[in-house]
């Protein structure tokens, strides 16, 4: 039987008009799955497509009439087309052909492949489909604006307008949600994701939950004699020693090491002939409730790295250095001189022995753990919160799908706890 050359124009229409509709299927997955902040960074590398992307994606509502008119109309036409032909070769019954080979072909070939292409290599898809669609859009331009304005007219007379225009999520939530999907994907290592939500923690963390205490504070009284306050500074690993009068909390001057050198240096009578008080620079103060990425950029301001905290009565709760907001983001940082200030240590049956003044971001960074810090900032405060009471040591607390034991205790103050994972 031979087939005519009308049936095989048509056939070849329709084959056609589904290799159009795939490529506007995949065109509408990949510009809404592909990643703005990838494409926008091959812009700045200079690829011609990447701007044509970031120019489709920021008219996102014209794109997508365009390629849901143009999709739906080829859609239809390849279906009159098939139901034409099938009617011309069977019949009336030709129709229910039509429908089941046109369901078939749209939405396996025409559907489901093109967008799973399209899912598995957005990017890619974006950039080699943008040029066509900035032609589709042209083309479509008048129909695709009154569509829009027909919708959005619509939208804003019930109300979905407004509500559309809310975000559930903050843009720095939304980054950090993107750095723990890579991470659960393996693509971003621990340290990296940990450094990562460190300097986007900067903003939303206070001075009062990393300062030291004024209760760990190294002050020395500027009443001394000159020679003991070098030895003193002499044996302390710190190079900024607060000074204080009369009282500890009533900070007079800050004494930097190498200002004392100095000093040592030219005077004549050693220790004994510097006036301490000289030499030593005037003390800054800061609200506790500055937040970390304000107190940064006053430490960079005003190229100072130590600062003294003070309550809203401008008593004195503690010190903040630079190092202390870079160990947010980066981590612990020692050097040569520090102590080893034993915070955290791992026990051979998995427990671990930890300073009640360790911040639970640090032990939470750490282990991987989510223990709560709205109300307390370290392991002492979190256990005293929990159990309403100072405990003694002996005392077992078991809370947050953990155990705690208290080790040591120095009058009030929880020195050593004892943390093991309940099963």
């Amino acid at each position: 039987m031979m087939i005519s050359a009308g049936v095989l124009w048509t056939a070849g229409l329709i084959f056609l008009l589904l290799i159009i509709s795939a490529l506007l299927s995949g065109s509408e997955t990949a510009l809404t799955a592909t990643s703005k902040a990838r494409i926008l960074r091959l812009q700045q590398e200079g690829q011609r497509r990447a701007r044509w992307v970031i120019v489709l994606l920021e008219q996102k509502e014209r794109l997508l009439s365009a390629i849901l008119l143009g999709n739906n109309l080829v859609n239809i036409l390849a279906s009159a087309l098939a139901t034409r032909l099938f009617l011309e070769a069977f019949g009336e019954t030709g129709v229910v052909y039509a429908t089941l080979v046109m369901t078939v072909m749209v939405v396996v070939f025409a559907e489901v492949l093109p967008k799973t292409y399209a899912i598995l290599a957005p990017d890619v898809t974006a950039l080699r489909v943008a040029g066509p669609l900035r032609v589709l859009m042209v083309i479509l331009a008048p129909i695709t604006r009154g569509l829009s304005f027909f919708s959005g007219t619509i939208l804003r007379l019930t109300g979905l307008a407004k509500s559309a225009d809310i975000s559930l999520v903050p843009a720095h939530e939304e980054i950090r949600g993107a750095i723990d999907l890579h991470h659960q994907e393996g693509a971003v290592h621990k340290g990296d994701r940990d450094m990562l939500g460190g300097i986007l923690d900067l903003a939303d963390m206070t001075l009062e939950e990393i300062m030291i205490h004024r209760s760990a504070i190294l002050t020395l009284d500027a009443e001394l004699p000159s020679d003991e306050i070098v030895a003193a500074i002499l044996a302390s690993p710190y190079t900024r020693i607060p000074l204080w009068r009369n009282e500890p909390e009533n900070i007079i001057g800050i004494l930097h090491a190498k200002d004392l050198l100095r000093a040592l240096a030219n005077s004549p009578m050693g220790a004994r002939g510097i006036n301490i008080e000289n030499i030593a620079t005037p003390p800054w103060f800061v609200p506790e409730t500055t937040t970390l990425s304000e107190q940064l950029n006053a430490f960079r301001e005003r190229k100072a790295h130590f600062a003294l905290v003070v309550d809203e009565y401008g008593a004195l709760m503690g010190l903040v250095t630079m190092e202390d907001i870079l160990e947010e983001i980066v981590g612990s940082i020692d050097d040569e001189h520090d102590r080893p200030d034993n915070m955290l240590r791992r026990r051979p049956d998995g427990a671990l022995e930890v300073s009640g003044a360790l911040s639970l971001r640090d032990l939470n960074r750490e282990m991987g753990w989510s223990l709560p810090d709205d109300e307390a900032s370290s392991v002492a405060g979190l256990i005293i919160h929990e159990a309403r009471v100072i405990p003694d040591i002996g005392q077992v607390f078991e809370f947050h799908g953990l155990r705690f034991r208290i080790m040591g205790r120095q009058k009030n103050r929880i020195m050593q706890v004892r943390i093991s994972e309940l099963r």
